[in-house]
């Protein structure tokens, strides 16, 4: 099986296993042991990156033997990128039901920076507790943040906090915590919450394309030296899932729709406003 052009893989391991979640593809496994329970991890890069993010959803949810942690995932979506028809992809190549996969993603979204950050301090600790999960992704961390409406000194101020929050939720809680930083225009802005987002990180990777070639990056580790790997350069970007025209990409529904329908556009129950504990919904 395949996924964006690369080669997937289950290994059967041991049933001790749970400790760690990889991306399940040997290109990348070889060299990246995984993520380990407490780690922050910072994933920057292209689309590939929210393929990798989308990924690590379904793998999560694999039973210990197969690599993956029997968990369910709360997806804090900060960016209006989570996407089920991808899942429900990624779904169908590790041979699962991608209903019911969808249906153990806890999925909650922000559209200003101060909703973001209350959903990390109000509503997110809470939500592990409730629903045990152990992987927690944070889709485009930074973006409400470079709004201009919020003065720098407020943003950063933020920003600080939540990224400090983050880090310390995953230490105590035992969780994985991956916030994805998709690259943005330099200004002082960005290049200063980049700079405190890769401080709380232990760790830092991604993906960047030179040419069409895309090389996997791991900049920061605990336990690894930084190091650089040529991905296939006939990698795909699963165009037609993250088209910028799919709906899905601005709007998500409140329950998943049959993905076989492949039935795409507004809907009247959309999600309207930032959520606390109660909005973190299982869809």
């Amino acid at each position: 099986m395949t996924y964006a052009g690369i080669p997937l893989c289950v290994t059967v391991l041991p049933m001790k296993s749970g400790r760690t979640l990889s991306f399940g593809i040997a290109k990348i496994d070889e060299f990246f042991p995984g993520f380990q329970r407490g780690d922050f991890a910072a994933m920057f890069g292209s689309s590939l990156c929210r393929n990798l993010t989308s990924l690590l959803c379904v793998r999560c949810q694999l039973t210990y033997r197969k690599g993956g942690m029997n968990s369910r995932v709360v997806y804090v979506d900060g960016g209006n990128t989570f996407n089920p028809y991808a899942i429900s992809a990624l779904a169908q190549e590790y041979s699962l039901d991608p209903r019911s996969v969808l249906e153990r993603i806890l999925i909650s979204r922000a559209f200003t920076a101060y909703q973001l950050t209350a959903l990390v301090h109000e509503g997110l600790e809470e939500a592990l507790k409730r629903y045990r999960s152990k992987l927690v992704i944070i889709s485009d961390i930074t973006g409400l943040f470079l709004d201009r409406d919020v003065p720098w000194e407020e943003a950063e101020d933020l920003y600080k906090k939540m990224a400090k929050s983050l880090s310390d939720l995953a230490s105590r809680r035992r969780v994985i915590i991956v916030a994805s930083h998709p690259p943005r225009s330099y200004s002082r802005r960005s290049l200063s919450l980049k700079s405190i987002l890769y401080g709380n990180a232990n760790m830092v990777m991604g993906i960047r394309e030179s040419k069409g070639a895309p090389k996997f990056i791991l900049e920061n580790h605990p336990k690894i030296l930084p190091f650089t790997i040529n991905l296939p350069s006939n990698t795909a970007t699963m165009d037609p899932f993250l088209e910028e025209d799919n709906p899905f990409l601005r709007f998500v529904p409140e329950k998943h729709p049959d993905p076989s329908t492949r039935s795409v556009g507004p809907r009247s129950n959309m999600l309207s406003k930032s959520a606390t504990l109660k909005d973190f919904m299982e869809v």
